[in-house]
């Protein structure tokens, strides 16, 4: 019984001490791995001034001045390629001059998210282009919403330039094209008009 309990301790111990060295192996590795991870990564906020419009409307129409908001998270593949996500709130729509909408603005409120390649130079200046998904938020025309006017998600691609100083702050210009009509029920009315914007921003990269 005596050499029964002997072995057990002994095969307890070395397991213990198996897996207390795999861990204290591993961990630095996985630590080290993380970390590199974390050192490209770059997170910033945004906010700025929309001038949106429609485009291929059969009504006229003029811009409607709006605004974007969010948070933003970028990954550097290399010290000047990246990859960047942002998180915003977009007001965008047009205003319109004559037609079944005379004298209305047409609001549509967005949950955009850009997915942008981004090319930026020692110096800070960058550009930058990708697609963009948007999901209506809200959505008022003369007063009136939840009219069901608009589709839920709005397609596009993005592009732009701009400047991002060694302190973090910078500066960016976008122009954000819609590649889908923005009406649910499509009518020969009002054509098959697409969401434009053009976007100009003030961030700070943490």
């Amino acid at each position: 019984m005596k050499k029964l309990i002997l072995v057990i301790l002994i095969l307890t111990s070395a397991r213990s001490f198996s897996q207390t060295t795999a861990t204290t192996t591993t961990a630095p590795a996985d630590q080290g791995f993380f970390k590199k991870i974390a050192s490209r990564l770059e997170f910033g906020i945004t906010a700025g001034g929309n001038y949106s419009n429609f485009t291929n409307a059969t009504f006229a129409t003029d811009p409607l001045p709006g605004f974007h908001a969010g948070l933003t998270v970028s990954y550097r593949i290399t010290d000047n390629f990246l990859v960047s996500e942002e998180f915003l709130y977009s007001l965008q729509g047009a205003k319109v001059k004559a037609g079944p909408f005379a004298a209305q603005d047409i609001k549509l409120s967005y949950a955009s998210v850009p997915i942008l390649f981004k090319y930026r130079t020692n110096s800070g200046f960058y550009v930058e282009a990708g697609p963009q998904a948007s999901f209506k938020v809200k959505e008022d025309i003369g007063g009136l919403t939840d009219l069901k006017f608009a589709k839920k998600i709005d397609f596009g691609v993005a592009g732009g330039l701009g400047y991002q100083s060694k302190m973090g702050l910078g500066i960016g210009a976008r122009y954000v094209y819609g590649m889908q009509k923005v009406q649910e029920t499509p009518s020969p009315l009002l054509g098959d008009f697409k969401n434009n914007s053009i976007q100009a921003s003030i961030f700070y990269v943490f």
